[in-house]
């Protein structure tokens, strides 16, 4: 089963609620990709915030800022759907 998302939203705490297709809510802390090299990026809050998006039908950020999907940092789409329901955070 494929699980697409279809929204996300970024928080400055480097955490994102993630909304599918079919209702679950999700909320992915992002802080320990921080650590690793190939999410430096991540690290700019601004850019954390701003490049955040869907790419792949996932929560990914944009790095070249043309949407190509074979350039973002996405995040995998089954592991994000099996994290534990959230409550929806009123932005």
């Amino acid at each position: 089963m494929f699980h697409n998302v279809i929204q996300v939203i970024p928080y400055e705490d480097y955490s994102v609620y993630v909304y599918f297709e079919d209702g679950k809510i999700v909320c992915y802390n992002a802080k320990p990709l921080l650590e690793k090299k190939g999410f430096a990026p991540l690290r700019d809050q601004n850019f954390f915030m701003n490049a955040c998006t869907i790419l792949n039908d996932t929560l990914a950020w944009d790095v070249s800022g043309h949407r190509d999907a074979s350039t973002c940092i996405d995040i995998d789409p089954d592991m994000l759907y099996s994290l534990d329901p959230a409550i929806e955070k009123i932005a």
